[in-house]
């Protein structure tokens, strides 16, 4: 199963619209967790942002064995120290990935809200996350979430639905056949 799980507020037609694209992406179910709180050591003063390392530490530290992958969802801007922003950032072959919406929102960048735009943008940020956590690497087809995103141009350009290579990956994981016989066993 998998989990999201929001980091202080966040709205629900955005958590709603990831959890149905992880859904749909992964063939699994998809679970919301309870809000989980800020950490309070991953402000860094000097940048004005956050360390998605800390939030990545704070998700696993609310893991349980029922949960396969947890994804997080802030409205923090995100960082890591070599970049100057991440949308978001994953444990790759991990447990835990983490989203970012803040430079998702249209009015980040000086232009009017638009939520339709945040929901698809945020839909296809989980899926490239979440995709990490189950050993997806950087995709070379511009439209597949898991290519890389460096620029809300990149983003906009692609869809939730993993490319029929991507797929096909996903299909045949060990992991991820693991987590759907897991699911289906307690379903029955």
């Amino acid at each position: 199963m998998l989990a999201v799980a929001p980091f202080g507020p966040v709205p629900g037609a955005i958590l709603s619209g990831m959890e149905a694209a992880l859904g749909e992406a992964f063939s699994l179910p998809v679970v919301r967790e309870d809000p989980i709180d800020e950490p309070a050591r991953a402000f860094a003063p000097e940048r004005a942002q956050w360390s998605s390392t800390a939030f990545l530490e704070a998700l696993l530290a609310r893991m349980t064995p029922d949960v396969a992958r947890l994804l997080g969802v802030t409205e923090r801007d995100l960082f890591v120290p070599v970049l100057s922003f991440v949308y978001g950032q994953a444990q790759l072959g991990g447990r835990v990935a983490v989203v970012s919406l803040a430079r998702l929102r249209p009015e980040f960048h000086g232009l009017p809200p638009a939520p339709a735009v945040l929901t698809r943008r945020a839909a296809t940020e989980a899926v490239h996350e979440a995709g990490h956590t189950f050993g997806l690497v950087h995709c070379l087809d511009r439209r597949c979430p898991m290519s890389l995103s460096i620029d809300l141009v990149d983003l906009d350009g692609k869809t939730a639905t993993p490319c029929a290579a991507c797929a096909a990956l996903l299909d045949g994981s060990r992991e991820v056949q693991r987590t759907r016989a897991r699911t289906e066993g307690v379903r029955s």
